[in-house]
């Protein structure tokens, strides 16, 4: 169960993955998406590829280095070749990511071919090792269930650090809290669901996987639905009008 006392903007901001992939966004967009995430001690932010190398990391006088820098591969739509996601990935981390997010071929996790997920997931993972964390986008939205279920045990299996709701540019939609829910659940039954809070160094020491809720998560009351369901990450475009619309203490 959640500590309730535990969801404070504070806390809540630091499970926050800042995101900016909006095709027309520029290097300024950046630059003020890492400002504002930096003034509200998020975990990390999220870009595109195309934005890597971030300026000024590894510059102490600039601190960018207390914050993550995450980014995509696959993007949006997972119809990729394995080969190019895992290139792409292994570009990025070259450029300084520390975090990848990529997404899966949805036709595998309808068809529940697990072995096509596995397959792909495990050739990205080959190519960016620990301690780069890999994130799978499941794209939950578009999946019953079961094919839920099993799309979560291949990405466990493939040694994914996280498991993560949607590219929040599907248009099924994006995180929803029974998916987060299943996701979590399943997790569980696995024994590697990852407590709230747990550094993902640790998580990667004991085997334990992480859960990211991303798209639609607008709001305070939409942010803590997720963490209560299970989320350990959220992945949000707007972090400042969620933590406004916390009640104030």
């Amino acid at each position: 169960m959640i500590d309730q006392s535990q969801l404070i903007p504070e806390f809540v901001a630091g499970l926050m993955d800042y995101t900016l992939l909006k095709p027309e966004a520029t290097r300024q967009d950046v630059a003020s998406l890492i400002s504002d995430a930096q003034r509200l001690n998020c975990k990390a932010i999220c870009v595109s590829p195309s934005m890597l190398p971030i300026a000024g990391r590894g510059d102490s006088d600039v601190g960018i280095d207390s914050l993550r820098v995450a980014t995509v591969a696959g993007f949006p739509s997972g119809k990729h070749a394995s080969l190019i996601k895992a290139a792409e990935a292994r570009l990025a981390v070259q450029c300084g990511a520390d975090e990848v997010d990529v997404v899966i071929d949805v036709a595998a996790a309808i068809a529940e071919d697990s072995n096509a997920v596995l397959s792909e997931l495990m050739t990205v993972r080959e190519a960016i090792p620990h301690p780069v964390v890999l994130k799978v986008i499941l794209e939950s939205a578009v999946l019953t269930e079961q094919q839920l279920r099993t799309a979560v045990r291949a990405a466990v299996q493939a040694g994914a650090d996280y498991v993560k709701t949607s590219t929040g540019f599907h248009p099924a939609g994006g995180a929803t809290v029974e998916a987060v829910r299943i996701m979590a659940d399943e997790l569980q039954s696995l024994k590697c669901h990852a407590p709230l809070g747990m550094p993902d160094a640790v998580m990667q020491a004991k085997g334990l996987v992480g859960l990211k809720a991303s798209g639609g998560i607008r709001d305070w009351d939409a942010a803590v639905a997720m963490i209560s369901a299970g989320a350990t990450r959220l992945g949000v475009s707007g972090a400042q009008a969620i933590l406004d619309s916390a009640p104030r203490q």
